[in-house]
This record gives C-alpha cells, sequence and structure tokens, in this order.
C-alpha cells in the first residue's frame, strides 16, 4: 500500500514537471551549467596535474643537473674585456672528474650520470640524417626511468673498453631499420660504425616540454658508452696546439667552435651536463648546496656552472596549478548555488499558482507528507535532470577545450560523482522550502485560492 502511495506521487510530480517542461528546462539551466563547468574546471585541473606529473618523470625523480654556463658569451667582445677576462682564474670546466668525485664523496648521492652531446649525422645504406649522439653511463637509463624495448644496455665491458655499441631511439629505428631488427646491425654516426645492442621503448615529449625542462629528445638519439665518445670522438678536456691557434675544431663533418661550451679559463667543458639522484627528496635542498660549495672549490672559486632542481620547481609550479584549480572550481560552484536559488524560486511561485490543487489533493485524503513529497520529489527531478544534462555538458566541454586550446584535460570519474551528488543535493536542499510551504496550506483557505 505504501509503495503504490510512492509510486502515486511520482507519478504526480513528473505529470506536472512534463507538463510545465519549459519552464522546467529554464529552472534546470542554472544546474546544467553549473555541473558542466564543475566537470570541465576539474578536468583542467586533473590534466595539469597528470603534465606535471608527466613531466616529473621526464626529468626523473630526486635529480639535481649540473651543467656549465659559458661566460665568454656573455663577455664584452673588445680587447680590454678580452685581456680582463685572461686574468680571471683558471677553471677547468665541467669534466668527469668532478661527477666521480660527487659519487664517492657526497653520501646522499644516490646515482650520477655524466652526459657529454654531439651533434652528428648518421648513415646506413644511403640514407643520412642529423641526429645527436650522447655519451652516457649505464645509470643515466635508471635515472631516467627509460626502458629497452628490445636488446640490453651497456655493461662494465662496453664502458672499460670504450666499445663502439650504441642504444637507438625509436624514431632513428623507424628512420633507418624500418622492415628489419637493427639489433646486432651496424650504423655509421660521424665517421664511427657503432653496433646496435638496444632500442629504447617510445616516449612522447612535446617540444614546449622539452624547452623548458632542458631535455633531449629520447626518441631522436643515439646514445653510447661515455668512454666510446671520449675517445673515439673527441674529448673536449684534451686540447692540441693546432687546435688552440685555430680556435675551432673540425670532427665529423661538423665544425666545433673553441668557444663553445666554455668556461672562464677559456677553455672547453669535458662535459654537458652531470645529473645527480639523490636517495631522498628531503635530501635535495641540502645535496644542491653541498653541490655549490664542492664545485666552487673544485673550479678554484670560479662559478662556471649551473645548479637546478627540476622536481621542486615542478611541484612549486604544480602547487601554483592547484591554488588556480581551486579558485575555478569555487567559482564555477557558486553557479549551483544560484541554479539551486533558481529552483526554489521557481518552486514558489509554483506553489502558489497550484494552491487550489493542492486543497483538492488534502481535501480527498493527501496528507501533509504526501504533499512534501510531491513538491521535493519534482525539485530532485529537476536538479537530477539539469545533473544528467551538466555531465554530458561538462564532457564536451572539457574535450573542446582540449581540442581548441592544446590543453590537458582529463574527466575523472570522481568529478562526474561529485557533480551528480552535489545537483542531487541542491533539489533536496533548495526544494524543501516551497514543499514545506505548501504542506502548510490550510485545505479550505486553499479550495477558496483563485
Amino acid at each position: 500500500m505504501r509503495t503504490e502511495r510512492y509510486i502515486h506521487i511520482l507519478t504526480i510530480a513528473t505529470e506536472a514537471v512534463v507538463a510545465n517542461r519549459f519552464r522546467s528546462m529554464l529552472t534546470a539551466l542554472g544546474i546544467i551549467f553549473g555541473v558542466a563547468a564543475v566537470i570541465a574546471m576539474l578536468a583542467i585541473g586533473s590534466g595539469a596535474q597528470q603534465e606535471i606529473l608527466d613531466q616529473i618523470k621526464l626529468v626523473g625523480v630526486n635529480n639535481i643537473v649540473i651543467t656549465p654556463i659559458n661566460s665568454l658569451e656573455s663577455g664584452s667582445t673588445d680587447e680590454e674585456g678580452q685581456d680582463e677576462r685572461m686574468k680571471q682564474k683558471f677553471s677547468p670546466g665541467l669534466t668527469l672528474k668532478d661527477a666521480r668525485s660527487i659519487q664517492s664523496i657526497i653520501p646522499t648521492v644516490n646515482k650520477v650520470s655524466p652526459e657529454v652531446v654531439y651533434e652528428t649525422y648518421i648513415l646506413k645504406d644511403g640514407k643520412q640524417r642529423q641526429a645527436k649522439l650522447t655519451g652516457v653511463t649505464s645509470d643515466f637509463f635508471d635515472i631516467y626511468s627509460l626502458t629497452l624495448s628490445k636488446g640490453t644496455r651497456f655493461n662494465e665491458h662496453h664502458m672499460e673498453e670504450a666499445s663502439p655499441v650504441c642504444i637507438i631511439g625509436p624514431s632513428i629505428k623507424s628512420r633507418f631499420f624500418p622492415k628489419e631488427d637493427p639489433i646486432n646491425k651496424y650504423i655509421k654516426c660521424g665517421s664511427i660504425w657503432m653496433k646496435v645492442i638496444g632500442i629504447l621503448e617510445n616516449r612522447i615529449v612535446s617540444e614546449g616540454t622539452s624547452e623548458n625542462l632542458g631535455i633531449s629528445d629520447y626518441n631522436n638519439t643515439i646514445y653510447a658508452p661515455l668512454q666510446t665518445v671520449l675517445l673515439r670522438y673527441r674529448d673536449r678536456s684534451v686540447v692540441s696546439a693546432s687546435s688552440l691557434q685555430s680556435g675551432t675544431f673540425f670532427m665529423d663533418n661538423a665544425v666545433i667552435s673553441f668557444s663553445g661550451g666554455g668556461s672562464t679559463s677559456g677553455g672547453e667543458n669535458q662535459l654537458d651536463k652531470i645529473v645527480v639522484q639523490v636517495k631522498e627528496s628531503s635530501q635535495l635542498i641540502p645535496t644542491t648546496r653541498i653541490l655549490e660549495k664542492m664545485l666552487l672549490r673544485r673550479h678554484t672559486g670560479v662559478s662556471d656552472f649551473e645548479i637546478r632542481v627540476p622536481e621542486l620547481l615542478l611541484k612549486q609550479q604544480q602547487r601554483t596549478k592547484d591554488i588556480f584549480n581551486i579558485v575555478l572550481g569555487a567559482i564555477a560552484s557558486i553557479s549551483l548555488i544560484v541554479g539551486g536559488i533558481g529552483i526554489m524560486n521557481i518552486m514558489l511561485a509554483s506553489v502558489i499558482e497550484r494552491t487550489k490543487e493542492i486543497g483538492i489533493r488534502m481535501a480527498t485524503g493527501a496528507t501533509r507528507r504526501d504533499i512534501i513529497l510531491q513538491f521535493l520529489t519534482e525539485a530532485i527531478m529537476i536538479s537530477v535532470t539539469g545533473g544528467l544534462i551538466g555531465i554530458i555538458l561538462g564532457i564536451v566541454m572539457a574535450k573542446i577545450i582540449m581540442q581548441l586550446t592544446d590543453i590537458l584535460t582529463i574527466v575523472s570519474p570522481a568529478s562526474i560523482f561529485i557533480s551528480f551528488g552535489v545537483s542531487a543535493a541542491v533539489g533536496i536542499l533548495f526544494g524543501y522550502m516551497p514543499a514545506r510551504k505548501a504542506a502548510s496550506q490550510n485545505p479550505v483557505e486553499s479550495l477558496r485560492y483563485e
């Protein structure tokens, strides 16, 4: 009996909403746009958070990046400026000895990855393409969480013997080995033939991310053992008399300026980068300070290097974006409140218009509870329907934003659940007052109402 009563109340409420569908749709507009705005804003926030996490993976966890500073380019070019620079203290620049000292002396350091990079040409079967040849150690792949789709990494024998072996990116593989397995095949890098022993997994890095974080395009790079690059290509710490006189080095059909990667001594840095991975995130700042003091001492007080902590910069950026997303979410949520107020106003007006109907229902046996349930059901139906439409609109808005602005948006199930729950709660909260007012009507006076 009670179930039939509730079904009857639901039927009456549905008929009332359908009979006034245009007004009901206008009433639900606030809920529709409010839910859509909340979902879209949360999608932008989730996308921004995912981008930060992806960037942290790209730069590695708990990493400190040390790069050389070319002070010669920032100085004056006249003779007086050159004489002044000659008087400065000598610095050997960033060297392999620095990397080894960091690894052996600082206890908070987990791994150290020295890197040297050359722009060169690769050649195979008449195909030629410019690419980066990067000399690294095996720790490089651990620090940046790089995995191989096939093959093996460098071992101690490769490092000690300066073996002419390499690991290629997937772009190199698709370009030079489109229909064959490159493992144990040879490819010419500059003037050296190198044996391919591994292929990297594909990792998408946008151009903007690559520039901002100072990371290379892993897919279009050839990696060789560091000792192989230093011995078989060129070690910039070894300067010959002829190169000193000319001021320019010629190597592998590429012209290398004497001033490239320079230090205040006027020479060149042996390494292009040293990446230091610490054991714990809490040790990043203290280790950075120790590194600065240590390198200054090794470089005779010359500050010809720069130390960056990408993870801390990205986390700071993430906090800024989180605050911005909270503000956007709060602004979007206001429209839900406005939508709830709109439901309350329309329902209050509906109570006045339907006073006689309420009197007839109460005169024919409807209780105050039945009247409350009827109007509360109408309010909930409007808000829930608006919430469902708003969810669809919010998902569409998130897709459109991603297509038009290239901003990553991720619509999570949690955002949909929260938005739908809030829309239903708004219907209950703002529908209760009109329902209570309808139930408080005097049946006799309601029947007389015109």
